[in-house]
């Protein structure tokens, strides 16, 4: 069995066969994989017929994984910049309806390059707008994501509560019920591989969709043994509307319905009381932290540090692209901390290593993967080398990864394949898909 090591100290090679050895990389030192698994890490002698990537003085983490995104969202950045989330979504609501299948896998395109090159190996995408109930759109995300190389969780979503019935959304982009289910079976049936494509059962909000939905969407996921999804506790107006209409703050509401359990994780997790974050622990139902989109809304700053003392598995969603208009993953980890320290006023509340947690197994543990997430013998050799020149002079190496500035990865592995390699993808030109998306964006653009 051959194996490959990422290894510093040796001549840099873009060949992957064989093994490959990272000698006096700075930090953690060597990883080896064979057959897309890691088999060792730590001082890893070198073998002859090794391959080695060179990766002196830069750092190798476990592939990141993004546990909440929109990628369609990317041709809408820049839109309804000062508004709240309710006013966001009703401003955009309208220009979603007129999104086409080949829009979606073009800005998926994009939205997984610039994910990719931002240490991403895997990604949750929950798509809830399917006008006309084409679910042709999950093929498309699928399509982009494996021409890009990244994996991808696919979580159908959906919406059927539309304005007239008390919900949020216009009435023509919400999709009847039953088709919704039928449609969600379908597309497990012929996309879901539980590897590279894993469907998620994934209702949008407890304002756009049903009490009916959200019970046979979950009954519908259980029976496929599938992990269930969806916004929760996002913003003060949502708790306000959701005690209005049903008496019941938010995760009161969803643990009736049967949705607070190991097998959930949801977006965003804002406004939870202390008995919340508390039942969140004792269930291990899983919360996606996205701190630039929650603070480009103003919706408010997550109890990160108390959810993961109570024991929920708590990762890093990038969020759709019309709220971060970044759509990068790395910077997440500082704005994580940042955050985290405001909320507690305490330098102590979420260090670098917290943040590297949350990007790697936090989000592995939200997403159900226990194979991904770490750099530990037995699991996906999805690998990321960092480069280190502009922090060579940093004590802390993991500091100048997550507080640094901004960067790209130089190498991005998935299942020990080069998706990006000497910082540029390997399957894809984002030049060409850029200017490709930007012509399909600039038809949505409001005429003068």
């Amino acid at each position: 069995m051959g194996v490959s090591r990422l290894v510093a100290g040796a001549p840099r090679t873009s060949t992957s066969v064989g093994r490959t050895v990272l000698r006096g990389a700075r930090w953690p030192g060597d990883v080896a994989f064979a057959d897309g698994v890691i088999v060792a890490v730590g001082d890893v002698p070198a073998q002859a017929g090794d391959a080695v990537v060179d990766c002196t003085g830069d750092l190798v983490t476990a592939g990141l994984v993004n546990t909440h995104h929109h990628l369609y969202q990317w041709l809408t950045r820049g839109w309804a910049v000062d508004s709240t989330l309710f006013g966001w979504l009703q401003t955009l609501y309208p220009v979603w309806a007129r999104i086409r299948p080949e829009d979606v896998e073009a800005a998926a395109l994009v939205g997984l390059a610039e994910l990719a090159l931002s240490g991403c190996t895997t990604a949750a995408d929950h798509h809830y707008l399917v006008p006309g109930g084409d679910d042709s759109v999950f093929d498309a995300i699928a399509s982009a994501a494996g021409r890009i190389g990244i994996r991808v969780h696919l979580a159908r979503g959906s919406m059927d509560l539309g304005e007239s019935d008390g919900g949020l959304p216009p009435d023509h982009v919400v999709e009847d019920l039953d088709a919704i289910l039928a449609s969600t079976e379908a597309v497990h049936a012929r996309l879901h591989d539980g590897d590279r494509v894993v469907v998620t059962v994934a209702p949008c909000s407890p304002f756009s969709v049903s009490r009916e939905l959200m019970i046979e969407s979950a009954a519908l996921a259980r029976r496929l043994g599938l992990r269930l999804h969806t916004h929760l506790a996002e913003t003060l107006d949502e708790e306000h509307d959701s005690l209005a209409r049903f008496g019941r703050r938010p995760l009161e509401l969803l643990d009736e319905l049967g949705w607070i359990a190991p097998d959930v994780w949801v977006a965003h997790g804002i406004h939870f009381s202390d008995a919340e974050v508390a039942r969140l622990g004792a269930t291990r139902t899983g919360v996606a932290h996205c701190p630039s989109s929650n603070s480009r809304l103003g919706a408010g700053i997550a109890r990160v540090r108390d959810l993961v003392a109570a024991g929920a598995p708590v990762g890093l969603g990038v969020d759709g692209v019309a709220s971060n208009e970044v759509g990068a993953l790395q910077p997440e980890l500082r704005q994580a901390v940042y955050l985290a320290r405001q909320r507690d006023r305490s330098p102590t509340a979420l260090g670098p290593a917290d943040a590297l947690a949350l990007a790697t197994t936090g989000g592995a543990a939200c997403l159900g993967r226990d194979d991904l997430g770490a750099l530990e013998v037995g699991r996906q050799a999805d690998l990321v080398v960092w480069p280190g020149d502009d922090i060579a002079d940093v004590l802390d190496p993991l500091a100048g990864l997550v507080l640094g500035p901004d960067r790209s990865a130089r190498h991005v592995l998935v299942a020990g394949e080069h998706v990006v390699r000497d910082g540029h993808l390997v399957g894809a030109d984002l030049a060409a898909l850029r200017a490709d998306l930007t012509r399909r964006a600039r038809r949505l653009w409001p005429r003068a």
